[in-house]
């Protein structure tokens, strides 16, 4: 593991391409709701940006102080298990896995809309290519973190440098005098138009506030970090938020200024860029193709995340445990495919339409948001409690007296206050456009995050040797039936293994052709060895039925100490890919035997 830790650059390149990536697409979404007011209302923008460029300031200092609180990383699920309680906990752990998984939709349909907005005829393309760049970053991530983080170092430079030279290129004209305005806009999208009103601006705020996702993977991925881990994630924190709001402050601005219209057709970026450019030359090209694969490869932040909080997540009980286990290459890789799927069926059900999946995203990373600083903040009044030297091991962190305690329970407490403001405005103002699903998401997974922790602690408790006497009863027999569809040499190697456990063996045949069952019962009287054959007549041709009838009366029936023990046998051809030329009766037999108490089922594998 030591191994596979990351220094700062690399760091910057994991982690916060989601949120540099969003500058491509926060300003558009901006424009699109003023879009309804016509081309005057796109004045707002810009003071619109300013407000969600002071939240982000807010956020991040609040982030700060919970990487270096929680160093063990977590990110709102831990700070809010440790200091608010299970059910809070579990609401940021659905709200994040919500967004995360958004993340990958978004971005990539966000990317492959840049693609598009190059080459319009790759437009009627966009689904499969969507998912194919899903599953290639899914791919990327198996190979390690260290190695996808070197990989998507290059692009995320990429991308910086080539947005500091068009932005710069951009404000040289601007100061000169120069720079001109979008030729041959697209059409404003727009057939009703509605008067400014304040719910509007809350909207465009709202869908402007996309801007700050991804803020809070550091604090979720503090691990990946070499040491000392908090002070280069934290370091690294401060350089994103500041790429961030510069990007995002710059493109704002200058949308306004060149007169661009949010299009599906063309983005905001392409727009700027040729006008900048002067055209669709090697600049241009160079900037689409960066802001192209930045926004591609800021589903790897999601890739980063999502795995690791689902995996402490179901270290606790609430995910199937399956998700904790680490591939050969140290990664959670069920995890990082069951993202890939879930993103994969979302890109296809909204078409890889940014805008129809936008009204989705945002509301998860503001709900953690809030419940993240509300815990610090809760965190910071305990700290405060405490003598100085005191100190109390929690379950994420160590919690000792803190001199500064009230500071920081003040910024933790109005970040708090600012991020649930906008997690109520992102819920009113986008509830009929699409986030009613999340808000009933969210409450839907903590459902089913408790019906999996019940199951694991109904099991823990009834596998408990505590109060555990040895039972009396001790196993004393064995009655061993054998399952035989037809008599060969796979069928003698099974009865052989049956005799070496038990004398009592029957052989159980299930008769659907009258014919062949006779041909099988002169065939068992030759080979059988003397073993009784039971045969099951099956008029209505049903294979299962019979034979699970025959076995819950044997055990309905059997003596106390005794055992039934079912033989199956199991044929395991040459190659994997010969199973699909075979009707898999052993599987399904095997499957429905499970269901049937106090039955040992017994596989016998035979090969040619």
């Amino acid at each position: 593991m030591p191994h596979q830790t990351i220094g700062k650059a690399v760091g910057l390149a994991v982690f916060a391409s989601d949120a540099l990536s969003s500058t491509a697409y926060a300003t558009q979404e901006i424009l699109v709701v003023l879009a309804a007011a016509g081309t005057i209302a796109f004045g707002y923008a810009f003071p619109i940006a300013i407000a969600i460029a002071a939240l982000l300031a807010i956020v991040t200092i609040s982030y700060e102080q919970t990487i270096h609180t929680y160093p063990g990383g977590g990110g709102a699920y831990i700070v809010a298990r440790d200091n608010l309680g299970e059910l809070p906990a579990l609401v940021a752990g659905a709200a994040l896995l919500t967004d995360y998984i958004l993340t990958v939709a978004v971005s990539i349909s966000s990317g492959v809309a840049q693609l598009t907005s190059a080459s319009p005829a790759l437009a009627q393309y966009r689904v499969p290519i969507a998912v194919a760049m899903v599953l290639l970053i899914m791919l990327i991530n198996l190979r390690g973190v260290k190695e996808s983080g070197i990989t998507f170092a290059i692009p995320t430079y990429f991308f910086i440098v080539m947005m500091i030279i068009t932005l710069g290129f951009s404000f040289v004209q601007y100061f000169t005098g120069t720079l001109g305005t979008v030729e041959n806009p697209p059409h404003l999208e727009t057939e009703v138009m509605v008067p400014i009103t304040m719910f509007l601006i809350l909207r465009a705020f709202s869908s402007g506030t996309t801007a700050l996702t991804g803020v809070e993977a550091i604090s979720n991925g503090i691990t990946a970090f070499r040491e000392p881990r908090s002070r280069n994630a934290g370091i690294t924190l401060i350089w994103m938020s500041t790429i961030l709001g510069v990007l995002f402050l710059s493109i704002t601005f200058l949308t306004g200024q060149i007169g661009a219209v949010p299009s599906e057709h063309e983005t905001v970026i392409s727009q700027l860029a040729r006008t900048a450019y002067d055209g669709r030359g090697i600049l241009y090209l160079a900037t689409i193709t960066a802001t192209t694969v930045i926004l591609i490869m800021a589903a790897n932040t999601a890739f980063a995340d999502y795995p690791r909080l689902s995996a402490l997540i179901a270290a606790d009980g609430f995910l199937p445990r399956q998700l904790t286990f680490r591939g050969s290459r140290l990664v959670f890789s069920r995890g990082i495919a069951t993202l890939a799927l879930i993103a994969s069926l979302l890109i296809i059900i909204f078409r890889a339409s940014v805008t129809s999946l936008i009204p989705l995203y945002a509301i998860g990373v503001f709900l953690s948001f809030t419940i993240s600083q509300s815990g610090m903040a809760r965190r910071w009044r305990k700290s405060g409690h405490l003598e100085a030297g005191q100190q109390v091991q929690e379950r994420g962190s160590t919690l000792k007296h803190d001199p500064r305690w009230k500071i920081k329970m003040i910024v933790n407490g109005f970040g708090a206050l600012c991020t649930a403001i906008v997690t109520l405005v992102f819920a009113v103002t986008k509830f009929t456009t699409g986030a009613w699903i999340v808000l009933i998401l969210t409450p839907t997974m903590v459902l089913i995050f408790w019906r999996i922790h019940m199951h694991y602690q109904s099991l823990a408790k009834s596998l408990s040797l505590s109060n555990y006497d040895v039972p009396v009863v001790q196993f004393q027999r064995h009655r061993v039936i054998l399952p035989v569809s037809g008599v060969h040499r796979g069928t003698l190697q099974a009865l052989n293994y049956a005799r070496s456990l038990s004398g009592d063996v029957t052989a159980v045949h299930v008769s659907i052709d009258p014919i062949d069952s006779e041909k099988t019962r002169q065939k068992w009287n030759t080979w059988g060895n003397g073993t009784r054959l039971v045969v099951l007549d099956s008029p209505y041709r049903m294979l299962m039925e019979p034979l699970l009838e025959y076995v819950q009366e044997l055990t309905r029936i059997r003596q106390t100490g005794e055992v039934i023990t079912i033989i199956v046998p199991q044929f395991v051809p040459a190659k994997g890919w010969q199973n699909l030329l075979h009707t898999q009766t052993a599987f399904w037999l095997r499957n429905a035997l499970f269901n049937i108490p106090d039955v040992v089922i017994i596989e016998v594998p035979y090969r040619t």
